[in-house]
């Protein structure tokens, strides 16, 4: 991998991606339950597929942390 980061985007920007809203823990916790059975059956080899997973599942893991740091009081 080189170390040229031209054209670089990352996958979150904490500036423009932040959450509007903050769902309740249970709702977080049943989408990230529905997110992992649909990213279960994705295919390892298929490039796309994984991009989508990642994509999913990364989304789905940052609702959940801000909802128990919501529950928390953080």
């Amino acid at each position: 991998m080189s170390g040229d980061t031209t054209g670089y985007t990352p996958l979150h920007d904490p500036e423009k991606d932040a959450l509007g809203y903050v769902v309740s823990l249970s709702a977080a916790l049943d989408r990230a339950r529905e997110v992992l059975a649909e990213k279960a059956t994705a295919n390892i080899h298929d490039h796309d597929d994984m991009i989508r997973a990642a994509v999913g599942l990364e989304m789905r893991l940052r609702q959940l942390v801000a909802a128990l740091d919501e529950e928390a009081g953080r």
